[in-house]
């Protein structure tokens, strides 16, 4: 697949470039972002950074996974404020898993929501044209259960054991999801914020 940019809201989502290494490195080395995801993430160093972003040029190329850095106008030109992707694309059965990532001097302004969102009507309505998208999160981990709610991927259970954890254990999930024909939520008034 090709590389594409999103405009959407206050958001422009791009490809993530070389240049990105510094924000890609405060991100996987977050520790906060280590508790809910160190298992599935490379090591938070300057080699991992690396293999982040080899991974996420990868995945367009074998048009198995779409990653994006996000960029907000309100920070500024190519400020780099997180994350957001697909990740297990199948064409077949036009589904996918979305994840996402916010910088901590960058959270708590609806980035993560107005980035889901964007992705999703992107992910829906563009090139891939996909019918699903699915959202685990580990249980306990409720910003990123509020982000699910706020893009209006319904809860659909508890999937058990289903995630290895960052204490070694495997942890439960929570699964959200969205499919194409279900309502969009109404985003403008925080992205006006």
């Amino acid at each position: 697949m090709a590389p594409a940019w999103i405009g959407e809201f206050d958001l422009l989502l791009r490809p993530w470039e070389d240049s990105d290494l510094d924000a890609v490195l405060r991100g996987i080395s977050d520790p906060e972002f280590r508790r809910w995801n160190a298992v599935t993430v490379p090591p938070p160093d300057e080699e991992g950074a690396r293999t982040f972003l080899e991974r996420r040029a990868a995945g367009w190329e074998q048009g198995d996974s779409v990653a994006f850095a996000v960029t907000a106008q309100a920070e500024g030109p190519d400020v780099v404020v997180g994350s957001v992707g697909l990740a297990m694309i199948d064409h077949v059965q036009r589904s996918a898993r979305v994840s996402y990532w916010i910088l901590p001097e960058f959270r708590g302004r609806g980035y993560a929501s107005r980035a889901l969102e964007a992705l999703t009507r992107w992910a829906f309505h563009e090139e891939l044209r996909l019918h699903r998208l699915e959202l685990g999160h580990a249980l306990g981990h409720g910003a990123s259960c509020r982000v699910a709610e706020r893009c209006a991927y319904g809860l659909e259970g508890t999937l058990r054991g289903a995630m290895p954890g960052s204490d070694g254990g495997m942890w439960d999930i929570h699964l959200h999801a969205r499919i194409a024909t279900d309502p969009e939520p109404d985003l403008r008034a925080r992205a006006a914020r």
